[in-house]
């Protein structure tokens, strides 16, 4: 994949989300990109980490999450092409969450160095970005909700809304199907629930005729169901420039 390509990923979800201008795109379209191609479950950047460039999901599924003494691990967010996981670390200089794969990735890194020259120039483009980081603030309030209210079955299904409205928005979602590549043991980190525990919500839904889980695949087998039982209200994502 082409570096073009990678950054015609952001401009696609910011187009959508932020209604930038033809003059911004020039902009975005001018920065120094590097592309590399991470496999699955390997590190992009780790807690305690110093950072000097911010990469952005090309292709593939990235995690956020914290590992406690134990060795347990929360998953605090997926993200998916056109996102830029770490922009914080363009001023919080020293991570404190790990980024890994959660599939084999296209990532594009661009030089903090260049994203500021960018942001010092181009003010509206700064606040573009700026108001991501405010969606992605508003995502993790919605996370903590979600995990520490909610039931497990309304906690995946909730999950799962929340990342069919994100692929839904770049063109990712296919009919009632779209990927959603998390491991059992996998979805026992976002939900903050133990894998014996996930197998069992993920044959519920399964059983109750609510969605199926296929290789990777979610697909929505009841509209009403999955709604009623996510209690999803999109608003936190903001995914219109009026929102």
């Amino acid at each position: 994949m082409s570096s073009d390509a990678i950054r015609a990923a952001l401009i696609r979800r910011l187009q959508t989300s932020s209604g930038i201008t033809d003059d911004d795109v020039s902009e975005i379209l001018a920065l120094p990109v590097t592309v590399r191609q991470i496999p699955a479950e390997s590190p992009v950047v780790r807690d305690g980490q110093k950072c000097k460039e911010c990469c952005l999901v090309a292709e593939g599924f990235c995690v956020r999450s914290k590992t406690i003494a134990d060795g347990r691990r929360q998953i605090l967010s997926i993200h998916i092409p056109g996102e830029i996981p770490d922009l914080m670390s363009l001023f919080l200089h020293v991570m404190d969450h790990d980024l890994t794969t959660l599939t084999a990735c296209t990532l594009g890194f661009i030089s903090h160095e260049a994203l500021r020259r960018l942001h010092h120039r181009k003010p509206n483009v700064a606040e573009v970005f700026w108001r991501d980081t405010l969606i992605d603030a508003a995502m993790f309030r919605e996370w903590i909700v979600n995990v520490g209210q909610r039931p497990a079955p309304a906690r995946l299904a909730h999950v799962l809304a929340e990342l069919r409205a994100r692929l839904n928005l770049i063109g990712r979602v296919d009919g009632n199907t779209f990927d959603m590549p998390l491991t059992q043991e996998q979805v026992g980190e976002a939900l903050g629930i133990t894998a014996v525990h996930a197998n069992r919500v993920i044959r519920q839904l399964r059983d109750e005729d609510v969605v199926d889980f296929h290789r990777g695949r979610v697909t929505v087998l009841n509209e009403m169901k999955f709604e009623e039982l996510a209690d999803f209200d999109g608003r936190y994502l903001h995914q219109s420039p009026e929102t």
